[in-house]
């Protein structure tokens, strides 16, 4: 689509008609948000919070693998997917952390799994320091949290020059968000028409570009020194081809979380849990509820 075209936002109704799930989707007002969430399954909790530019949908693969062992519990963070922006429009880590408080409190999820990809790992982990009454065990996919090696995504660096931001709540080409999709993907074969359908429509929820501007200003000063705090069983999962946050970082948290276990996957990129749900999913599966659960038809 050409850059001089003015993209509208698409009405959070026709959204939700597309992407919320008929049967498990739950909406709930926190923050001033109409917050949607997705649970499914019965047993453990086990709460997936995904990362910047995505939604709850990441977790797809995940959810028909753990399901049937487990209570799925995902949710569309503030500023993505069907959630869109917050009043406040603080998107500080810690902010995240108080949404979650105040989810976890509004879904009675006392005890629980939590698994966090790119800024839901950041996320993720400080929750886990923060609530170790809470969280029994713990996963991090390509996990945010020391300062980066790489340069930024194009998105990311036209967010955060003030007349590109302006313009990019206005005009924002597919292209773009099809260009992300391939450098956090490992296969580009699997960037199909439907996925970066999805991704940019998800985008034009009311707000979220917004909310996306103002994410990029912020700089997260993480305080990757105290994951030495955490007492909990860790799975750190990485894929090899991560241009946005290198396996490198998994072995820096894997040499600061005690007994912590790593896996990286060859061939997969910053996703690794939405490119390859099936090897990323049963090593999950296993960390959580032990090797040799039955195989389901």
């Amino acid at each position: 689509m050409p850059l001089g075209i003015f993209i509208r936002d698409i009405p959070a109704e026709i959204l939700e008609e597309r992407y919320a799930y008929a049967e498990d989707s739950g909406f709930l007002t926190l923050q001033g948000m109409l917050v949607h969430y997705r649970r499914t399954g019965k047993g453990m909790p086990v709460l997936l919070l995904h990362g910047t530019g995505a939604s709850l949908h990441t977790w797809e693969g995940w959810t028909k693998i753990l399901a049937p062992y487990a209570e799925l519990v995902s949710v569309d963070l503030p500023g993505f997917g069907l959630t869109g922006s917050k009043p406040d429009r603080d998107y500080s880590l810690q902010a995240y952390v108080r949404f979650l408080e105040e989810f976890t409190a509004a879904l009675k999820l006392d005890s629980f799994y939590l698994a966090g990809n790119s800024l839901g790992g950041a996320i993720a982990w400080n929750y886990a320091l923060t609530h170790p009454e809470q969280v029994r065990k713990l996963i991090l996919l390509d996990a945010a949290g020391f300062p980066k090696q790489a340069k930024d995504p194009l998105a990311m660096r036209l967010a955060k020059m003030p007349l590109a931001a302006s313009a990019m709540t206005r005009i924002t080409p597919k292209s773009l968000v099809r260009k992300s999709l391939l450098d956090v993907y490992g296969d580009d074969a699997k960037v199909t028409p439907a996925l970066v359908g999805r991704y940019f429509e998800l985008l034009l929820h009311p707000g979220n570009r917004e909310a996306f501007a103002d994410r990029a200003k912020l700089a997260h000063a993480l305080e990757t020194a105290r994951l030495s705090q955490l007492k909990i069983p860790v799975l750190i999962q990485w894929g090899a081809l991560d241009t946005w946050i290198p396996s490198s970082d998994g072995e820096r948290f894997k040499s600061l979380i005690p007994g912590a276990q790593l896996k990286i996957y060859p061939g997969l990129g910053h996703v690794p849990m939405e490119e390859d749900p099936a090897v990323t999913g049963k090593d999950a599966l296993d960390f959580l509820f032990g090797p040799g659960l039955p195989a389901l038809k």
